[in-house]
């Protein structure tokens, strides 16, 4: 058995994800309750065949200010127990708040090359755009999840750099409108 990569994206219909200044709130800020709550249910299951959490650290500074604390989310538990990696050639420590510090690692690419022959289980990049691109464009990510929110934000961060084809897999409609789509990357 060899280890797999996933990356988990939000995104707009129109393929941005984040807004102009690159703030995610503004893609959230377009996704239903409802569709929220299908992540959880969705990304708990996901988590719980997870054995790691890959950031960047721009993501691991958002996430950390956040998920420590969120003892009322319903992943919480499996977000904050988890493994994490973080990639980051500045970083000397990645704290977690009272939980185990994240490991940091420099290469992207080599962490997860290590990691899909290693037979380890799931490592989830959430987030993370440049990681994710670096991953796609390596070769090194097996599986690209979107979760398409019903929403067009006209400018931001886009989510694709170059043109790659795809294989979907998976497919799911939530009740507020976005589509979770998994692709083999």
């Amino acid at each position: 058995m060899t280890g797999r990569v996933l990356a988990q994206q939000w995104v707009s219909a129109d393929g941005f994800v984040a807004g102009p200044d690159g703030d995610e709130g503004t893609l959230f800020a377009t996704v239903d309750a409802a569709d929220f709550a299908a992540s959880e249910v969705h990304n708990r299951a996901l988590l719980g065949d997870a054995t790691e959490v890959l950031l960047g650290r721009r993501t691991y500074e958002i996430f950390r200010g956040f998920w420590p604390e969120a003892d009322d989310q319903p992943i919480a538990d499996l977000v904050n127990g988890l493994p994490k990696t973080v990639f980051s050639t500045g970083l000397d420590e990645a704290p977690w708040g009272r939980f185990a510090p994240c490991r940091i690692a420099r290469d992207a690419v080599a962490h997860a090359s290590a990691h899909r022959t290693s037979g380890t289980g799931l490592a989830v990049v959430w987030g993370s755009i440049s990681i994710m691109h670096a991953l796609l464009g390596a070769g090194q990510l097996d599986e690209l999840e979107l979760l398409v929110a019903p929403a067009f934000l006209g400018t931001g961060t886009p989510l694709a750099g170059a043109a790659r084809p795809l294989r979907r897999v998976d497919v799911q409609e939530w009740p507020g409108g976005t589509v979770r789509v998994r692709y083999a990357a």
